[in-house]
């Protein structure tokens, strides 16, 4: 049987160009400008967007609706995160593997996020790959976590789900 971790598959066609695209995910600023889910947002210490080169950043919750949430849920309101870029081909495809390691109970592990861009005329299908969580409910909140997130982009380019 073989162990590979079930995936989670999120696509999105913008009408962007693959440089735009691009730097949201490997430039400081592109990925503040998005990252997180609706309620939160990333304040990057380190993004070095080459294979090995680390991403670390706070995941923070910025709306008061989502701060009271944490504190009702007794977690933090910010949590540091750390990644690592595993594969880098500029404008084409990029994995982060990332370090879960603020889930109460849960022993460390890590997750993959690999990233697809394939442009098509005028527009750009972004395709994201998420290694599937612990659990199915985590899964299902990983998912659920990064479709919001997206939701920035899709206003910003008039994305559309596939």
């Amino acid at each position: 049987m073989s162990n590979d971790k079930a995936k989670v598959v999120i696509e999105r066609s913008y009408r962007a160009s693959i440089q735009d695209l691009w730097a949201l995910w490997t430039t400081k600023e592109g990925f503040e400008s998005w990252w997180g889910p609706q309620g939160f947002r990333a304040d990057v210490q380190e993004l070095d967007a080459r294979v090995g080169g680390a991403l670390r950043y706070d995941m923070v919750a910025d709306s008061p609706e989502m701060i009271a949430a944490m504190k009702q849920m007794g977690q933090p309101t910010s949590h540091a995160t750390q990644s690592r870029f595993t594969e880098v081909a500029p404008h084409s495809r990029l994995v982060l593997r990332n370090v879960i390691d603020f889930l109460p109970g849960v022993a460390t592990y890590e997750s993959d996020i690999a990233v697809d861009f394939l442009p098509s005329g005028d527009r750009v299908r972004m395709v994201v790959t998420l290694d599937a969580m612990h659990s199915e409910e985590f899964s299902k909140m990983q998912q659920e976590g990064f479709t919001s997130q997206l939701t920035k982009l899709d206003a910003r380019f008039g994305g559309a789900g596939s």
